[in-house]
């Protein structure tokens, strides 16, 4: 029997980047539907189900799985076939490239960055090589290469000790015990201010929300817990975290698995998720926390269906209070348990499908949906 497609082991660098793209979203709808591929892979979720997720055929997830298997994170990036003859030879063109990736500090240059002009100009005065060339032709073989004009970024190397042991325990929980594995974190904070987003509207005339921005309601946090074998998100809207409140979670999620068997919850290292209290509760209820190692939230299942919660709820808002909000929160969860399996749920035009569906009738500290309708 083949084994199963599935992305290699990320890198912090290419978790954190996937993360970024899947909950801010991305200028480009190709590089957040891969990204979003990727994360989902990443967090354990099998080809069908990344394919329902993103509204893409299987074949296609496997051919991005595969490709960023190869080349790693520019496959996000589409090579569109065509274009005029080249105008440079390829050692020219790699000289260009050189020059335009070197800091002209290290010329002997007096500027942090280049801009087209100035690289246009050194470029025809460089000793030894004089290359002619305009500022708009510059910018196709560096497009071709792949350098672009870029924000500098900053990053953090995991320096837990224990990165690759607990990467593997997370591993073998999705690969033996999928039907026993959990995934609980937070996301937030949720403000209550008016939320831009994109929908379809006549040219010109986009949908607008009000500038309303002087709200005194604070913020709310969104605690998640994911089931990983049958797919289904649920949760609610918090004042702060806390340890009582990851507590009442994984009491929820003890409560999905009724029949005793050990369960496994995958979680970040946030003080809150790891007291004397919660390890001693989870140990007496045969629920094994699986902590992600430092920085690498990506590895965490849940990571890939937030960048869709925020879109379909958060996105293009302007709730009046935090009670609305959770309302339409848990609405669109409920909407999503009933018709999460059809296929003309979301039309083709839609970005992504959200693969979530709520607890049955599962509340921290409240009544079940069912009895509160």
């Amino acid at each position: 029997m083949a084994e199963p497609v599935r992305v290699r082991r990320l890198t912090d660098q290419e978790g954190q980047q996937l993360q970024q793209i899947v909950r801010r979203g991305s200028t480009s709808s190709v590089r957040y539907r891969r990204a979003m591929m990727l994360l989902a892979s990443a967090g354990g979720n099998r080809v069908p189900v990344i394919a329902q997720l993103v509204q893409a055929d299987e074949d296609t997830v496997r051919d991005v799985i595969h490709r960023f298997n190869e080349i790693g994170p520019a496959c996000l990036d589409p090579r569109w076939a065509g274009g005029c003859p080249r105008q440079l030879s390829p050692d020219d063109e790699d000289f260009v490239v050189q020059m335009a990736t070197t800091r002209p500090t290290k010329l002997g240059r007096p500027f942090s960055r280049w801009s087209l002009r100035e690289l246009v100009a050194y470029l025809r005065k460089v000793h030894g090589r004089v290359i002619r060339i305009g500022r708009e032709t510059l910018r196709v073989p560096l497009a071709r290469h792949g350098v672009t004009f870029q924000r500098t970024k900053t990053w953090k190397e995991s320096p837990d000790p224990e990165r690759e042991a607990k990467l593997d325990r997370i591993e073998e929980v999705l690969d033996r015990f999928p039907d026993r594995a959990f995934a609980f974190d937070e996301s937030g904070p949720l403000g209550i201010r008016p939320t831009a987003g994109s929908g379809w509207a006549t040219r010109k005339h986009p949908d607008r929300v009000p500038a309303t921005c002087h709200r005194t309601h604070g913020v709310r946090y969104f605690r998640g817990c994911h089931s990983v074998g049958d797919d289904r998100l649920w949760g609610g809207n918090r004042r702060r975290k806390g340890a009582a409140n990851t507590r009442a979670a994984l009491k929820s999620i003890r409560a999905a698995r009724p029949d005793g068997a050990p369960i496994y919850v995958i979680l970040d290292n946030l003080s809150a998720h790891k007291g004397t209290d919660i390890r001693g509760w989870a140990k007496k209820n045969k629920v094994e926390l699986c902590f992600t190692p430092t920085y690498v939230s990506w590895a965490n299942p849940i990571e890939a269906h937030f960048g869709p919660l925020r879109q379909f709820t958060i996105a293009n808002s302007h709730h009046p209070h935090h009670t609305v909000q959770t309302r339409a929160l848990h609405a669109y969860l409920r909407w999503r348990n009933a018709d999460t399996r059809h296929p003309d749920v979301l039309p083709a035009e839609r970005k992504e499908r959200a693969r979530i569906r709520s607890e049955k009738g599962i509340r921290w500290g409240g009544r079940s949906l069912v009895a509160a309708a």
